[in-house]
């Protein structure tokens, strides 16, 4: 029994696309070892380490200007290589689900730092639990120093406590907005003080600025620390709830259908918040398949890109191109918005970004040309500045290599026109783009065209 096509909407949520190469093996699985193969491939997690160290900005902002241009020259090229490492890891990598969901956490616990150590070590933690246990997933997170840097927790001391973290922890991390009191905020926050981080970003209790006093949190009172109040919170059902609504954004469908998050919050709170019983549940379940659920989750910018990168085997020999298109379409790697993450679902799809989309695949695709304009950032005007600034390589060519004998001979060779459409896409193919499919001479142009059309952008 041929499954592609169910097997094809589960790559392009659990992964980043289904390829021809793969399209014949995939289609003689069923539902259930496709998802064991997926979470086979994923089983094994590996660290990104493009990062080395990180210099003390602390001592150089005392010495020359020199030094300090120095310094903020090395952290944009860190940036750059961070970057560029997540990119090529999502591109190439057998480990799809593990990275899909990695991606999903990087935006969960959305975080900015100017040290790209702390976002490398951050984005590994991400990475090592992302389809492991969320409890120990969030504790790491807590403890990890670019949140607690990013949240001020550092400066969350006993006499006066900083609310910040202890906020976030509950409206976006945990149980959401309106399910806790502004009491719950004050208690939570002296919970946390003494939470901080070494000079060399490892995590430090500091008894002497921590509140051991009486706390009441959520109905419990007791000398409540930091791990009592995430334990308290999890033990809420809210939570499993919470998390099951964004991850059913995230992989279903943009309008959650309220019985079916209430059954993927059962399986998470049940299993104590094990991620993969979560996702082994959404992806076998039959709902997944329903026809209102496929083609219907506009594509992030980084996932658009991965996707193209994957099935056209695409090299870069300027990998910058890709952070610089990251920028143009609103979605750059380890830089959110703020605290709450990318608004994702159309919310990616302006006029503009629109007709930039349409305009990438067949500029990476033919070593064309791109204008690159990025949406204003206040909080990183100076890095923007940066990428403004580099006109010379805006003007170059993209210099891109995709690998099209590979890509052309992994097409069965019985396969028509629309047969290669429909794999390519996955919304139903309208009239118009049949009869466009239908007129094309050359498979390779019939191609470009497809990936440049406003259902390429849905996944």
């Amino acid at each position: 029994m041929d499954n592609v096509k169910q097997i094809k909407h589960l790559y392009a949520r659990a992964g980043f696309g289904l390829r021809f190469e793969d399209r014949a093996s995939a289609g003689n699985l069923s539902v259930k070892q496709a998802v064991a193969s997926l979470f086979n491939s994923s089983e094994n997690n590996e660290p990104i380490t493009s990062v080395q160290g990180n210099t003390d900005y602390a001592m150089l902002v005392k010495g020359d200007k020199g030094a300090k241009k120095q310094f903020l020259q090395q952290q944009r090229q860190e940036e750059k290589e961070l970057n560029e490492a997540w990119m090529n890891r999502m591109s190439t990598t057998d480990a799809v689900l593990r990275e899909k969901m990695t991606l999903f956490w990087h935006n969960h616990f959305a975080c900015r730092t100017k040290d790209s150590l702390f976002a490398q070590q951050l984005n590994n933690i991400q990475r090592s639990h992302a389809l492991g246990n969320f409890r120990d997933l969030l504790l790491e997170v807590s403890k990890s120093p670019a949140m607690l840097q990013f949240l001020n927790n550092q400066q969350n001391h006993k006499g006066r406590p900083n609310e910040n973290f202890a906020r976030e922890l509950m409206e976006l991390f945990t149980i959401g907005r309106g399910n806790y009191t502004e009491q719950d905020v004050k208690e939570s926050a002296r919970a946390f003080t003494g939470w901080g981080f070494s000079k060399t970003g490892e995590f430090i209790m500091r008894p002497f600025l921590h509140d051991a006093w009486q706390k009441t949190f959520m109905g419990k009172t007791g000398n409540l620390t930091g791990e009592d109040i995430i334990n308290r919170l999890l033990e809420q059902k809210q939570t499993a709830r919470f998390i099951s609504t964004k991850l059913y954004k995230y992989l279903v469908n943009e309008t959650p259908n309220l019985a079916h998050v209430t059954a993927m919050a059962n399986v998470f709170y049940h299993n104590n918040y094990e991620i993969k019983p979560l996702l082994d549940y959404v992806f076998t379940s039959p709902w997944f398949y329903d026809e209102q659920n496929i083609g219907n989750l506009v594509k992030a910018p980084v996932e658009f890109l991965v996707g193209l990168n994957r099935q056209f085997y695409i090299t870069y020999q300027r990998p910058e191109v890709q952070l610089q298109i990251q920028k143009a379409l609103g979605q750059v790697l380890f830089y959110p918005p703020n605290v709450a993450g990318w608004p994702c679902g159309r919310n990616w799809i302006d006029s503009s970004s629109l007709m930039f989309r349409l305009k990438i695949p067949s500029t990476l695709l033919n070593g064309g040309l791109i204008d690159f304009n990025g949406k204003a950032d206040p909080e990183e005007e100076a890095y923007i500045a940066t990428i403004r600034n580099q006109q010379q390589f805006v003007n170059a060519k993209v210099q891109t290599q995709p690998d099209w004998p590979r890509y052309l001979k992994n097409i069965p060779k019985n396969a028509s026109k629309t047969d290669i459409a429909q794999f390519m896409l996955e919304p139903k193919l309208s009239n118009t783009l049949i009869n466009n499919i239908n007129s094309a001479t050359d498979i390779k142009a019939m191609v470009v065209e497809l990936v440049s059309t406003p259902e390429y952008q849905l996944a």
